[in-house]
């Protein structure tokens, strides 16, 4: 495999990111929601990705379920197969933003080297970190998929919080508690990180 990779040369555009940024008028940045299963991120996400929109901004909206059932659905749930299901959703946000799209991203993603490899790929401030507190006893008092009945049953191994660790963010742009604040407070908190940073 590496031998193969000699052969392999990085191809330049014509076109720069900051020209395809130009066009839609927008600072190109990845949203990362990260969090315990049951804390809000998809909810989340979607209320932003429609406040964003109806901002006329340009988005996109990766969601943790979705991707596994397209791109990354020959990953299980090992540890190994958890870190390549980041490494490649990062890839894809990298290819996103050099188009000059805002993206959101919905993943527990449990590993803080992970995410912080995902940072690396971005350049300064456009990677906004998002960790959503909420404590485990809340979101498994809401259990919106059942996964956390179906953990206690013994019917599902390795899960994040439970059985296997989530790492919290150390410092993260944004740290929200959904479990005491509302959807929409949730998201005017995450706008006012937005403009002051990325969006004017």
């Amino acid at each position: 495999m590496e031998k193969e990779r000699e052969n392999i040369y990085w191809h330049q555009g014509d076109v720069a990111p900051v020209e395809r940024a130009a066009i839609k008028g927008q600072q190109p940045c990845v949203i990362w929601l990260t969090g315990l299963s049951g804390s809000g991120k998809s909810t989340l996400a979607n209320a932003l990705e429609r406040k964003l929109v109806e901002m006329g901004r340009h988005t996109i909206l990766m969601d943790a379920d979705n991707i596994r059932k397209g791109l990354n659905r020959d990953l299980g749930f090992s540890e190994a197969d958890r870190v390549e299901n980041i490494r490649r959703i990062g890839e894809v946000a990298k290819l996103m933003t050099d188009a000059g799209l805002i993206v959101i991203t919905a993943f527990i993603s449990p590993f803080r080297a992970d995410r912080n490899m995902v940072r690396a790929l971005l350049p300064a401030g456009t990677f906004l970190e998002v960790h959503l507190s909420t404590p485990l006893d809340v979101c498994e008092a809401r259990d919106p998929k059942g996964l956390y009945r179906k953990v206690r049953q013994g019917k599902i191994p390795n899960f994040t919080g439970i059985s296997s660790p989530y790492e919290e963010p150390l410092q993260p742009e944004l740290r929200i508690n959904t479990a005491t604040l509302k959807v929409n407070e949730c998201l005017e908190v995450i706008m006012e990180l937005l403009v002051s940073t990325v969006i004017s």
